[in-house]
Protein backbone atom coordinates (compact mmCIF):
# COMPACT_ATOMS: atom_id res chain seq x y z
CA UNK A 1 0.00 0.00 0.00
CA UNK A 2 2.85 2.19 0.80
CA UNK A 3 4.45 1.90 -2.75
CA UNK A 4 0.81 2.54 -4.33
CA UNK A 5 0.64 5.95 -2.48
CA UNK A 6 4.06 6.94 -2.94
CA UNK A 7 2.99 6.41 -7.11
CA UNK A 8 0.44 9.78 -6.13
CA UNK A 9 3.02 11.47 -5.23
CA UNK A 10 6.10 11.08 -7.17
CA UNK A 11 3.77 10.85 -10.67
CA UNK A 12 1.35 13.95 -10.25
CA UNK A 13 -0.82 12.31 -13.34
CA UNK A 14 -1.70 9.39 -11.52
CA UNK A 15 -4.50 10.62 -10.30
CA UNK A 16 -6.12 12.11 -13.23
CA UNK A 17 -5.73 8.81 -14.97
CA UNK A 18 -7.68 6.90 -12.44
CA UNK A 19 -10.45 10.08 -13.32
CA UNK A 20 -10.36 9.45 -17.03
CA UNK A 21 -10.76 6.04 -16.64
CA UNK A 22 -13.75 6.00 -14.26
CA UNK A 23 -15.37 9.11 -16.66
CA UNK A 24 -14.61 6.77 -19.81
CA UNK A 25 -15.91 4.08 -17.73
CA UNK A 26 -19.06 5.88 -16.99
CA UNK A 27 -20.41 7.65 -20.36
CA UNK A 28 -19.90 4.33 -22.00
CA UNK A 29 -22.21 2.86 -19.32
CA UNK A 30 -24.50 5.86 -19.98
CA UNK A 31 -24.51 5.21 -23.77
CA UNK A 32 -23.03 2.64 -26.01
CA UNK A 33 -22.70 5.41 -28.96
CA UNK A 34 -19.96 6.60 -27.03
CA UNK A 35 -17.18 4.10 -28.14
CA UNK A 36 -18.82 4.25 -31.84
CA UNK A 37 -15.93 5.48 -34.55
CA UNK A 38 -17.56 9.09 -35.07
CA UNK A 39 -17.38 9.76 -31.63
CA UNK A 40 -14.01 9.03 -31.00
CA UNK A 41 -13.23 11.12 -33.81
CA UNK A 42 -15.42 13.67 -32.70
CA UNK A 43 -13.60 13.67 -29.03
CA UNK A 44 -10.27 13.84 -30.90
CA UNK A 45 -10.52 17.14 -33.12
CA UNK A 46 -11.95 18.67 -29.79
CA UNK A 47 -9.41 17.69 -28.03
CA UNK A 48 -6.22 18.30 -29.94
CA UNK A 49 -6.40 22.16 -29.68
CA UNK A 50 -6.90 21.86 -25.77
CA UNK A 51 -4.06 19.25 -25.63
CA UNK A 52 -1.63 21.18 -27.56
CA UNK A 53 -2.37 24.62 -25.91
CA UNK A 54 -1.79 22.91 -22.77
CA UNK A 55 1.54 21.60 -23.38
CA UNK A 56 2.70 24.48 -24.88
CA UNK A 57 1.70 26.45 -21.47
CA UNK A 58 3.44 23.87 -19.43
CA UNK A 59 6.93 25.33 -20.24
CA UNK A 60 5.82 28.70 -19.16
CA UNK A 61 3.77 27.12 -15.92
CA UNK A 62 7.20 25.66 -15.57
CA UNK A 63 8.53 28.59 -15.24
CA UNK A 64 6.01 30.19 -13.30
CA UNK A 65 4.75 32.30 -16.04
CA UNK A 66 1.75 32.55 -18.32
CA UNK A 67 0.43 33.09 -22.20
CA UNK A 68 -2.69 34.23 -21.96
CA UNK A 69 -2.42 35.06 -25.86
CA UNK A 70 -2.00 31.17 -26.89
CA UNK A 71 -5.84 31.24 -27.75
CA UNK A 72 -5.74 33.73 -29.76
CA UNK A 73 -2.96 33.31 -31.72
CA UNK A 74 -4.50 29.77 -32.37
CA UNK A 75 -7.05 31.52 -34.15
CA UNK A 76 -5.27 34.58 -35.38
CA UNK A 77 -2.78 32.10 -37.11
CA UNK A 78 -5.32 30.93 -40.16
CA UNK A 79 -6.43 34.68 -40.62
CA UNK A 80 -2.54 35.76 -41.78
CA UNK A 81 -3.12 32.75 -44.01
CA UNK A 82 -6.06 34.25 -45.32
CA UNK A 83 -4.63 37.64 -45.57
CA UNK A 84 -1.44 36.35 -47.44
CA UNK A 85 -3.56 34.72 -50.13
CA UNK A 86 -5.44 37.66 -50.43
CA UNK A 87 -2.60 39.20 -51.66
CA UNK A 88 -1.01 36.27 -53.92
CA UNK A 89 0.99 34.61 -51.53
CA UNK A 90 0.49 30.10 -52.71
CA UNK A 91 -0.85 28.80 -49.27
CA UNK A 92 1.94 26.96 -48.38
CA UNK A 93 4.40 29.88 -48.33
CA UNK A 94 1.19 31.41 -46.25
CA UNK A 95 1.20 28.87 -43.73
CA UNK A 96 4.83 29.05 -43.47
CA UNK A 97 4.97 32.56 -42.75
CA UNK A 98 2.00 32.43 -41.12
CA UNK A 99 4.31 30.64 -38.40
CA UNK A 100 6.65 32.92 -38.80
CA UNK A 101 4.57 36.09 -37.98
CA UNK A 102 3.04 34.17 -34.80
CA UNK A 103 6.79 32.88 -33.84
CA UNK A 104 7.22 36.64 -33.77
CA UNK A 105 4.88 37.52 -31.65
CA UNK A 106 5.78 35.22 -28.85
CA UNK A 107 8.99 36.46 -29.11
CA UNK A 108 7.78 40.19 -28.84
CA UNK A 109 5.57 38.23 -25.73
CA UNK A 110 8.72 36.98 -24.26
CA UNK A 111 10.89 40.01 -24.25
CA UNK A 112 8.25 42.02 -22.82
CA UNK A 113 8.43 39.88 -20.01
CA UNK A 114 12.26 39.16 -19.41
CA UNK A 115 13.44 42.77 -20.64
CA UNK A 116 10.68 45.45 -19.95
CA UNK A 117 10.05 43.45 -16.41
CA UNK A 118 5.92 43.18 -17.28
CA UNK A 119 4.04 40.54 -15.55
CA UNK A 120 3.36 37.77 -18.03
CA UNK A 121 -0.18 37.71 -17.25
CA UNK A 122 -0.39 41.81 -18.38
CA UNK A 123 1.72 41.59 -21.51
CA UNK A 124 0.25 38.37 -22.91
CA UNK A 125 -3.65 39.45 -22.07
CA UNK A 126 -2.92 42.63 -23.68
CA UNK A 127 -1.44 40.99 -26.80
CA UNK A 128 -4.46 38.65 -27.14
CA UNK A 129 -6.84 42.06 -27.36
CA UNK A 130 -4.26 43.33 -30.04
CA UNK A 131 -4.54 39.99 -31.97
CA UNK A 132 -8.57 40.06 -31.63
CA UNK A 133 -9.23 43.52 -32.64
CA UNK A 134 -6.49 43.36 -35.20
CA UNK A 135 -8.66 40.34 -37.03
CA UNK A 136 -11.58 42.15 -36.52
CA UNK A 137 -10.72 45.05 -38.00
CA UNK A 138 -9.07 43.63 -41.04
CA UNK A 139 -11.32 40.76 -41.90
CA UNK A 140 -14.66 43.53 -41.21
CA UNK A 141 -16.12 41.44 -38.66
CA UNK A 142 -17.12 39.19 -41.65
CA UNK A 143 -16.99 35.26 -41.48
CA UNK A 144 -14.41 33.76 -44.61
CA UNK A 145 -13.49 30.91 -45.95
CA UNK A 146 -9.99 28.93 -44.98
CA UNK A 147 -8.06 27.60 -47.70
CA UNK A 148 -7.34 24.09 -48.65
CA UNK A 149 -9.79 22.41 -47.63
CA UNK A 150 -10.05 19.90 -50.74
CA UNK A 151 -7.81 17.71 -52.46
CA UNK A 152 -4.79 15.62 -50.58
CA UNK A 153 -3.37 18.88 -48.98
CA UNK A 154 -6.62 19.29 -47.19
CA UNK A 155 -6.73 15.73 -46.30
CA UNK A 156 -3.07 15.78 -44.34
CA UNK A 157 -3.84 18.68 -43.04
CA UNK A 158 -7.06 18.39 -41.43
CA UNK A 159 -10.51 17.51 -43.23
CA UNK A 160 -9.57 13.49 -43.29
CA UNK A 161 -10.92 12.31 -39.79
CA UNK A 162 -7.85 11.61 -37.76
CA UNK A 163 -5.58 14.23 -39.63
CA UNK A 164 -6.66 16.94 -36.49
CA UNK A 165 -5.62 14.35 -33.54
CA UNK A 166 -2.77 12.96 -34.89
CA UNK A 167 -1.16 16.80 -35.37
CA UNK A 168 -1.69 17.48 -31.74
CA UNK A 169 -0.77 13.93 -31.08
CA UNK A 170 2.62 14.77 -32.56
CA UNK A 171 2.92 18.39 -31.31
CA UNK A 172 2.60 17.51 -27.62
CA UNK A 173 4.81 14.01 -28.16
CA UNK A 174 7.66 17.06 -29.42
CA UNK A 175 7.19 19.18 -26.12
CA UNK A 176 7.27 16.46 -24.05
CA UNK A 177 10.67 15.20 -25.72
CA UNK A 178 11.58 18.46 -25.70
CA UNK A 179 10.90 19.21 -21.90
CA UNK A 180 12.05 15.48 -20.86
CA UNK A 181 14.53 14.68 -23.14
CA UNK A 182 16.50 17.97 -23.71
CA UNK A 183 18.90 20.39 -22.38
CA UNK A 184 16.79 22.97 -23.18
CA UNK A 185 13.99 21.44 -21.23
CA UNK A 186 16.61 20.80 -18.16
CA UNK A 187 17.37 24.62 -18.19
CA UNK A 188 13.74 25.56 -18.40
CA UNK A 189 12.98 23.28 -14.80
CA UNK A 190 15.85 24.37 -13.32
CA UNK A 191 15.08 28.20 -14.17
CA UNK A 192 11.39 27.18 -12.69
CA UNK A 193 12.85 25.61 -9.96
CA UNK A 194 15.58 28.50 -8.74
CA UNK A 195 15.92 30.89 -11.55
CA UNK A 196 18.52 32.65 -9.79
CA UNK A 197 20.59 29.14 -8.87
CA UNK A 198 20.37 28.54 -12.72
CA UNK A 199 21.63 31.63 -13.31
CA UNK A 200 24.37 30.83 -11.15
CA UNK A 201 25.35 27.60 -12.46
CA UNK A 202 25.16 29.32 -16.08
CA UNK A 203 21.96 28.80 -17.58
CA UNK A 204 20.43 31.26 -20.12
CA UNK A 205 17.77 31.96 -18.22
CA UNK A 206 16.21 35.49 -20.22
CA UNK A 207 16.94 33.28 -23.35
CA UNK A 208 14.77 29.59 -22.21
CA UNK A 209 11.95 32.16 -20.73
CA UNK A 210 11.64 33.60 -24.67
CA UNK A 211 12.48 30.71 -26.24
CA UNK A 212 9.12 29.22 -24.13
CA UNK A 213 6.95 32.03 -25.45
CA UNK A 214 8.00 31.54 -28.69
CA UNK A 215 7.55 27.77 -28.88
CA UNK A 216 3.95 28.02 -27.65
CA UNK A 217 3.23 30.38 -30.24
CA UNK A 218 4.59 28.50 -32.93
CA UNK A 219 2.79 25.25 -31.97
CA UNK A 220 -0.78 26.89 -31.22
CA UNK A 221 -0.41 28.86 -34.73
CA UNK A 222 0.36 25.04 -36.41
CA UNK A 223 -3.04 23.33 -34.52
CA UNK A 224 -4.84 26.25 -34.81
CA UNK A 225 -3.82 26.10 -39.20
CA UNK A 226 -4.87 22.42 -39.04
CA UNK A 227 -8.06 22.95 -37.20
CA UNK A 228 -9.80 25.71 -39.77
CA UNK A 229 -8.65 23.28 -42.61
CA UNK A 230 -10.74 20.95 -40.99
CA UNK A 231 -14.00 22.95 -40.25
CA UNK A 232 -13.72 25.04 -43.48
CA UNK A 233 -14.71 28.13 -42.13
CA UNK A 234 -12.82 31.33 -40.21
CA UNK A 235 -15.21 33.08 -37.30
CA UNK A 236 -13.56 36.68 -36.68
CA UNK A 237 -15.27 37.36 -33.51
CA UNK A 238 -14.62 33.52 -31.88
CA UNK A 239 -13.06 34.07 -28.41
CA UNK A 240 -9.43 33.01 -27.69
CA UNK A 241 -9.20 33.11 -24.39
CA UNK A 242 -11.63 29.93 -24.34
CA UNK A 243 -9.11 27.58 -26.09
CA UNK A 244 -6.31 28.94 -23.72
CA UNK A 245 -8.32 28.58 -20.11
CA UNK A 246 -9.14 25.06 -21.87
CA UNK A 247 -5.44 24.22 -22.31
CA UNK A 248 -4.11 25.88 -18.71
CA UNK A 249 -7.52 23.90 -17.24
CA UNK A 250 -5.71 20.63 -18.54
CA UNK A 251 -2.62 21.37 -17.52
CA UNK A 252 -3.32 22.11 -14.01
CA UNK A 253 -5.80 18.51 -13.79
CA UNK A 254 -2.83 16.85 -15.18
CA UNK A 255 -0.62 17.70 -12.19
CA UNK A 256 1.25 20.85 -13.33
CA UNK A 257 2.37 23.21 -11.00
CA UNK A 258 1.43 26.54 -11.08
CA UNK A 259 4.07 27.90 -8.91
CA UNK A 260 6.97 26.31 -11.22
CA UNK A 261 9.51 23.96 -11.23
CA UNK A 262 6.99 21.14 -11.38
CA UNK A 263 5.47 19.97 -14.88
CA UNK A 264 3.93 17.20 -16.78
CA UNK A 265 3.08 16.75 -20.33
CA UNK A 266 1.73 13.44 -20.36
CA UNK A 267 -0.94 14.74 -17.64
CA UNK A 268 -1.68 17.56 -19.36
CA UNK A 269 -2.64 15.40 -22.72
CA UNK A 270 -5.10 13.07 -20.18
CA UNK A 271 -6.23 16.47 -18.61
CA UNK A 272 -7.35 17.01 -21.87
CA UNK A 273 -8.53 14.09 -22.50
CA UNK A 274 -10.77 14.36 -19.81
CA UNK A 275 -12.28 17.19 -20.38
CA UNK A 276 -12.78 15.84 -24.27
CA UNK A 277 -14.64 13.13 -22.36
CA UNK A 278 -16.82 15.24 -20.38
CA UNK A 279 -17.95 17.54 -22.91
CA UNK A 280 -18.46 15.10 -25.33
CA UNK A 281 -20.13 12.59 -22.46
CA UNK A 282 -22.69 15.41 -21.02
CA UNK A 283 -23.95 15.79 -24.90
CA UNK A 284 -24.32 11.95 -25.08
CA UNK A 285 -26.77 11.43 -22.22
CA UNK A 286 -28.57 14.71 -22.59
CA UNK A 287 -27.06 17.12 -19.87
CA UNK A 288 -27.00 21.09 -20.75
CA UNK A 289 -23.53 22.38 -21.67
CA UNK A 290 -23.62 24.97 -18.87
CA UNK A 291 -22.96 22.14 -16.42
CA UNK A 292 -20.08 21.50 -18.18
CA UNK A 293 -18.69 24.82 -17.62
CA UNK A 294 -19.63 24.31 -13.97
CA UNK A 295 -17.93 21.27 -13.74
CA UNK A 296 -14.71 22.74 -15.53
CA UNK A 297 -14.69 25.36 -12.85
CA UNK A 298 -15.21 22.43 -9.79
CA UNK A 299 -12.70 20.28 -11.32
CA UNK A 300 -9.77 23.13 -11.73
CA UNK A 301 -10.87 24.06 -7.62
CA UNK A 302 -10.75 20.10 -6.42
CA UNK A 303 -7.57 19.54 -9.04
CA UNK A 304 -5.21 22.38 -7.47
CA UNK A 305 -6.15 21.82 -3.42
CA UNK A 306 -5.41 17.75 -4.37
CA UNK A 307 -2.00 18.81 -5.69
CA UNK A 308 -0.74 21.13 -3.17
CA UNK A 309 -1.93 18.89 -0.74
CA UNK A 310 0.31 15.86 -2.66
CA UNK A 311 3.19 18.64 -2.53
CA UNK A 312 2.84 18.98 1.18
CA UNK A 313 2.81 15.83 1.64
CA UNK A 314 5.67 14.90 -0.96
CA UNK A 315 7.92 17.71 1.05
CA UNK A 316 7.01 16.09 4.62
CA UNK A 317 8.06 12.78 3.55
CA UNK A 318 11.56 13.98 1.91
CA UNK A 319 12.06 15.53 5.19
CA UNK A 320 11.57 12.33 7.18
Amino acid sequence: MRRISDVFFIRPEATIVIVCIALIAYFSWRNANFYSYLNLVTMAQYTAPIAVIGAGEVLLLDLAEIDLSAGQVFLTAPWFVVFMGQHGVPLAWAIVGSLILCSLIGAFNGSIVVWLKVPSFVATLGVNYVLAGYVLVVSNDITTDMPGTTGKFGAVMGISNWAEGLWGLGLVLIIWALLKGTVFGLHTTATGGNALGAAEAGVRVKQVKIWCFVIIAFISAAIGIVDSIRIGSLDPAAPGLNEMLAGVTAAVIGGTALTGGKATVVGTLIGAIVLGVLEDGFNLIGISANWFILVEGAVILIAMAVNVQLGRVTARTLRE
